[in-house]
């Protein structure tokens, strides 16, 4: 359960229809309101789901899920519960605050007996488990509600589940069926050794043992998203991958496994073994010069071969090792400051290949940090700028371009071009707006007619009036 618990009630919705079995208790209610131990009831009905067998967590299904695939480690499940001690006292229920509780299985994030136990359930299911203290709260308990030593029982019913996002857009996606042992994990440069199995709508297409460069997956042909998990994969995890096309194959695909156009991938993933790579605060930075010039090499390389993804992993590496360093003398620094310029121009173009223009003018605004006139960061920008409608900011750029060098053919062509631009947009802009004022003068000449129809109407009123008398009694009063 929840490592901290709150809310009182005794209203209890569940989605679905309950189907219990003969003989089985029917609710927490049930089981406090006979003359038996619940221990003992869970002893008579219930399963023993802990994986050493001491019945330290023991469940009754109430009503059965959806056949299919249970949570694993590391999903992200939704449940709704309520929470007892064994006299039948209400400590928590997260039906009572009218929301369901969420959190990641097998991440220590609740008590033991949850980790366990929801494991065992499948979507929709509404199950009662009992927790032995020491898959509860053991010796210490939770004050105030919950004592040392206590014996708990929950009512669960599992709303929905679904895998770790490592990626802010969702585009890789982990499931854990083995969990890994140790506190580490591969970092960039690691030498990983691992088993692959790929899948393509259900058709295993590649199975084998590799060894690789984490942040230099392409060169045994594993997909970008692979590579970009292993620094969240611990040694001896055996793991399910989901990823979307941008970190599978791509727009391209790949004709020697027959994967067409922007498929979707699942990957099982092993990792057996890795060697680390030396982080930046282990080497000194003759060391990380040296390395900076080889990254250098293989990221151009990256990008010459168009795996552009990878080419950012390599430049990115660079800016990392070295854009603290200041260096012992003018030499040094003349060598951190000529490569943090390249690593960043070299950034920027890979991002506009990539279509992400706001990178592309971060890396540009770096590059002009060390060399304010710097061309091609001036130029990259202003295609950058173009790309996102900003016809003005990009002007400025290719002109600054011009005063750098005023035989650029292309900032000259460009600066066309978004003259260009400029003009159609205001055009555009003097259409929308001639249209907006059209429409205020038609509907202000309706009001202007409409008023002067009820000032008639009213005028003919009053002459009405004017010509109606009161009639007179025969005696004039």
């Amino acid at each position: 359960m929840v490592k901290h618990m709150r809310g009182t009630s005794n209203k209890r919705e569940i989605l679905g229809t309950r189907v219990c079995m003969s003989g089985e208790m029917s609710s927490l209610e049930d089981i406090f309101s006979t003359n038996q131990c619940p221990t003992d009831v869970f002893t008579s009905q219930g399963t023993d789901v802990t994986p050493n067998g001491d019945r330290g967590v023991c469940k009754i299904v109430k009503q059965h899920g959806v056949e299919g695939e249970k949570p694993m480690i590391g999903d992200r499940v939704y449940v709704h519960y309520t929470g007892r001690l064994l006299n039948g006292k209400k400590f928590d229920s997260s039906l009572d605050r009218k929301e369901p509780f969420v959190f990641n299985v097998g991440k220590g994030q609740v008590i033991k007996a949850w980790d366990i136990g929801v494991c065992s359930m499948q979507k929709g299911e509404v199950c009662l488990m009992l927790c032995k203290p020491e898959y509860a709260y053991g010796s210490s308990g939770s004050p105030p509600k919950v004592p040392p030593n206590a014996t708990l029982v929950f009512e669960i019913e599992l709303l929905s589940f679904r895998g770790e996002e490592l990626t802010e857009d969702g585009g890789i996606v982990r499931r854990i069926k083995v969990k890994g042992e140790g506190y580490y994990n591969p970092n960039e440069g690691a030498t990983v050794h691992v088993h692959l199995e790929g899948r393509c709508g259900g058709r295993l297409f590649d199975s084998r043992d590799v060894t690789f460069v984490v942040g230099e997956s392409e060169d045994v042909g594993v997909p970008l998203g692979v590579d970009r998990a292993m620094e969240k994969i611990q040694k001896g995890e055996c793991c399910l991958l989901y990823l979307k096309p941008k970190y599978g194959y791509g727009k391209e695909g790949k004709k020697e496994y027959d994967i067409g156009s922007n498929a979707g991938l699942l990957y099982e993933v092993t990792l057996k073994d890795f060697e680390k790579a030396k982080e930046s605060w282990e080497m000194d930075l003759k060391e990380k010069l040296e390395h900076a010039v080889l990254v250098k090499q293989k990221g151009t390389q990256y990008f010459k071969a168009g795996w552009y993804n990878y080419a950012v992993i390599q430049y990115q590496r660079i800016v990392n090792w070295l854009e603290m360093e200041c260096g012992a003398g003018k030499e040094q620094q003349q060598a951190i400051q000529a490569l943090l310029l390249v690593a960043h121009l070299n950034l920027a173009l890979c991002f506009l290949r990539l279509r992400e223009y706001s990178q592309t003018v971060e890396n540009c605004n770096k590059v002009m940090e060390l060399d304010p006139e710097n061309e091609k960061a001036l130029y990259r920008r202003g295609e950058a700028r173009l790309l996102r409608n900003e016809f003005s900011m990009a002007l400025m750029d290719f002109k600054q371009v011009l005063q750098v060098n005023s035989f650029n053919r292309a900032a000259r062509s460009q600066i066309a071009v978004c003259q260009r631009k400029i003009r159609e947009h205001h055009e555009q802009d003097k259409k929308i707006y001639a249209n907006m004022f059209q429409r205020f003068a038609e509907h202000d000449a309706k009001v202007g007619r409409l008023k002067r129809k009820k000032e008639e109407s009213g005028i003919s009123d009053q002459n009405m009036q004017g010509l109606k008398r009161p009639c007179l009694s025969q005696d004039g009063s």
